[in-house]
C-alpha cells in the first residue's frame, strides 16, 4: 500500500468518525428536545439562523406533531420517571455500546494484595560476644555474607584470665590423683571439688568439653582459646580483627539462618478483618519472573500505622538455595474462604468517592441510577449487600456515559445541556451577537456568570478544582488543585497528574502533569478542544497513602462564542 492509499484512509476514517459522533448528537439532540428537556423559556432571546423557532419546536413536542425520532409521549417510561432517569433510543445504544447483565449469586473469594518486604527469620539470628576479656589473634571467618556451619572455627583469642584459670584445672586434676589413696574422705572430696569448680569457670567461658579434654591430656595450658560458631548461617556482621582487644560483651560476629525467612506486607484497614492466622499466602518476584512462592501468615501485629492506615502482617516462606535475599521486594497476593452471595461485575460500578451506583436497565432504553452497598471485592467481580436483589438487570459498559446524561439530564440549564452536547458551535452559530449574558440558566454551576471551583472530601483529604480563566473556553486552560488534609494544613509532598476527556464516542483520554507551586496548590495546563461538557479525573498520590482518583466536569464554551 502506497503513501497516497494510507493517506487517503485516514482521511475517509476520520471523515467516518465525526460522522458517527454527529450521529449520536443528533440523537440526544433532538431526543432532549422533543422530550421537553429544551423548553421555549430556556431559548428565550437566541433566535437561530435556519432553525425552527423554539415556540413552534416546543408545541411540536407538545401536541405530537410528526418528528424524525418520534414523540416524547412515545417515550416508554418518561411520565413521572425519577430524577436522574435516561431514555436512550436503539440506535444510540448501538452506538455507545450499552451493555447489561442480571445480578446473580455465585462463589465469590477476596483478593488481598500488597508489596512486603523480605527479612531476616529472628529467631535464627544469633550474636557471638566474649565474656572474657582478651586479644584476637587468628581469624578464620573473614567477610560478610560468608556461609559458616555451627561448630566451625571463627577465630582464636589469647586471655590471661583464660591461661590463669587453665592452670588452676590443671593443678586441681593433678592434686585431686594424688589425694585418691588418702584415707581422709573429706581430704578426697576436696580436691574434687577444686577440679569441679575450676571445671565449671572454664565452662562459663565458652570452653567445650572436647577442649577441656584435650587440655587434660595435654597437660599444659594454651596460650590461646579457639571460639567456634554457634549456628549455621550466612555472617551479617564481624568485627573480629587481628590483634582487637575485646571486653566482655563485644559482639564481634552475627549469623542468621536465611533456610527460612519472613516478609512484611502493609495492608488497608478495611482488610484487616479478612486476614486470619495460617492463611495462605502466594509471593512472587521480580528477580525470579513465572515462580510463586507459598507461605502462611505467621503473625498479625496488634497495632496500626496511623499516618497510612495499614496494619503490618509477616508471611512465613522456606528458602530453598537462599534465593530470597533480605531488602528484596515481593507481591505478596492473600485469598480468603469463598462465599455464596449476591455479585455484580466490578466494571458495573461506579465509584463517586461518597457512594456507589450502579444503572439499572429498565428495558425499552430506559436506565435508572441506583445506590448500593458493596462488600467483599475479587478481580473480577464485587459483592453487593445493599441496593439490589437477584434477577435486576444493570448496566456493564458505557455507563460512564450514562452517569453524565444522567446528572446533565437533572439540570435545567442551558449551560448543562449544551456543554453535555459538546457541539456549543454549531448550535450557537446563528445566534445574535451580543444575547449570551441574555440567555437564561447560564448560571448552572457558576457564581456571577464565573465558574466556582468544586471541593471534594476522599480519604481525609480536601480536593478543590478550579480553571484559569474561571470561565473557560475553548484552548489552553490552566487547572489549579488545591490539596488539604485533615487538620486544614496545605499538602505539598503530593503528585498530581490532571487526565481529561469528553464523554463523546470516539474521544480519548489526555493527560497533564500538575507541579506544586506554593501552600498546597498544584497547576497544570490542558487542552479543551472544543466547547461542552469536559470530564477531568484528578489522580492524586501522597506518600505512604492509597492513590486516589476523583472525577471532576466542566463546562467550556466554545472559541466562536
Amino acid at each position: 500500500m502506497n503513501r497516497q492509499t494510507l493517506k487517503n484512509s485516514f482521511v475517509v476514517g476520520v471523515v467516518a468518525s465525526a460522522v458517527i459522533a454527529g450521529v449520536a448528537v443528533g440523537f440526544f439532540t433532538a431526543h432532549r428536545m422533543m422530550t421537553g428537556d429544551l423548553k421555549q423559556r430556556d431559548m428565550k432571546g437566541m433566535p437561530m439562523e435556519g432553525t425552527m423557532p423554539m415556540k413552534d419546536m416546543g408545541r411540536m413536542g407538545e401536541a405530537g406533531a410528526s418528528a424524525p425520532v418520534g414523540r416524547a409521549g412515545e417515550m416508554p417510561g418518561m411520565s413521572g420517571a425519577p430524577s436522574g432517569a435516561v431514555v436512550v433510543p436503539a440506535v444510540m445504544r448501538q452506538l455507545i455500546g450499552v451493555r447489561s447483565a442480571p445480578v446473580t449469586y455465585a462463589s465469590l473469594g477476596q483478593e488481598i494484595r500488597a508489596v512486603g518486604t523480605v527479612g531476616y527469620d529472628e529467631r535464627g539470628l544469633t550474636q557471638v560476644t566474649m565474656k572474657i576479656s582478651g586479644w584476637v589473634r587468628e581469624v578464620f571467618v573473614d567477610s560478610i555474607g560468608r556461609p559458616v556451619r555451627k561448630g566451625e572455627p571463627l577465630f582464636t583469642l589469647y586471655s590471661p584470665d583464660l591461661l590463669a584459670t587453665q592452670d588452676e584445672y590443671l593443678l586441681a586434676v593433678k592434686m585431686q590423683g594424688q589425694l585418691a589413696a588418702s584415707p581422709l574422705a573429706e581430704v578426697t572430696a576436696n580436691a574434687a571439688s577444686l577440679v569441679a569448680s575450676a571445671r565449671e569457670r572454664l565452662h562459663l567461658w565458652d570452653v567445650t568439653d572436647l577442649q577441656i579434654a584435650t587440655l587434660e591430656r595435654r597437660g599444659t595450658a594454651t596460650p590461646e582459646l579457639t571460639v567456634y560458631a554457634p549456628s549455621s548461617g550466612i555472617v551479617l556482621k564481624r568485627e573480629a580483627l587481628p590483634g582487637k582487644y575485646v571486653e566482655p560483651g563485644t559482639t564481634l560476629y552475627e549469623v542468621a539462618d536465611l533456610s527460612t525467612v519472613w516478609i512484611s506486607a502493609d495492608i488497608y484497614e478495611s482488610e484487616v478483618a479478612a486476614v486470619r492466622l495460617n492463611q495462605p499466602a502466594l509471593v512472587t518476584f521480580a528477580a525470579y519472573p513465572g515462580t510463586t512462592f507459598r507461605g502462611n501468615v505467621s503473625y498479625i501485629y496488634p497495632s496500626l500505622n496511623t499516618d497510612t492506615r495499614t496494619a503490618r502482617v509477616r508471611v512465613e516462606l522456606p528458602n530453598p538455595g537462599l534465593k530470597l535475599k533480605p531488602g528484596m521486594y515481593g507481591n505478596v497476593t492473600l485469598h480468603t474462604d469463598a462465599i455464596h452471595t449476591l455479585v455484580v461485575p466490578k466494571e458495573a460500578v461506579l465509584e463517586t468517592g461518597l457512594r456507589q451506583l450502579v444503572f439499572m436497565d429498565r428495558g425499552q432504553g430506559r436506565y435508572e441510577p441506583a445506590s448500593v452497598k458493596l462488600g467483599r471485592r475479587s478481580q473480577d467481580s464485587v459483592e453487593v449487600l445493599e441496593g439490589l436483589k437477584e434477577g435486576d438487570r444493570i448496566v456493564t459498559s458505557a455507563n460512564f456515559l450514562l452517569d453524565a446524561e444522567s446528572k446533565l439530564a437533572s439540570a435545567s440549564s442551558m449551560q448543562a445541556m449544551m456543554g453535555r452536547i459538546g457541539m456549543a458551535d454549531w448550535q450557537m452559530r446563528g445566534a445574535h451577537e451580543g444575547k449570551m449574558e441574555d440567555m437564561p440558566g447560564m448560571e448552572m454551576g457558576s457564581k456571577n456568570g464565573m465558574t466556582v471551583a468544586e471541593t471534594r472530601q476522599m480519604d481525609g483529604f480536601t480536593l478543590s478544582l478550579a480553571t484559569v480563566p474561571e470561565n473557560p473556553k475553548a484552548g489552553d486552560v490552566l487547572l489549579r488543585l488545591n490539596v488539604r488534609d485533615q487538620a486544614g494544613k496545605p499538602v505539598t509532598n503530593a503528585q498530581v497528574v490532571f487526565v481529561y476527556t469528553m464523554p463523546m464516542p470516539g474521544m480519548t483520554d489526555s493527560k497533564a502533569p500538575a507541579r506544586h507551586t506554593k501552600d498546597g496548590f498544584y497547576e497544570g495546563t490542558v487542552r479543551f478542544g472544543m466547547g461542552g461538557t469536559w470530564m477531568v479525573t484528578v489522580n492524586l498520590t501522597v506518600p505512604g497513602r492509597p492513590p486516589i482518583a476523583e472525577k471532576f466536569q466542566f463546562s467550556v464554551v466554545g472559541g466562536g462564542l
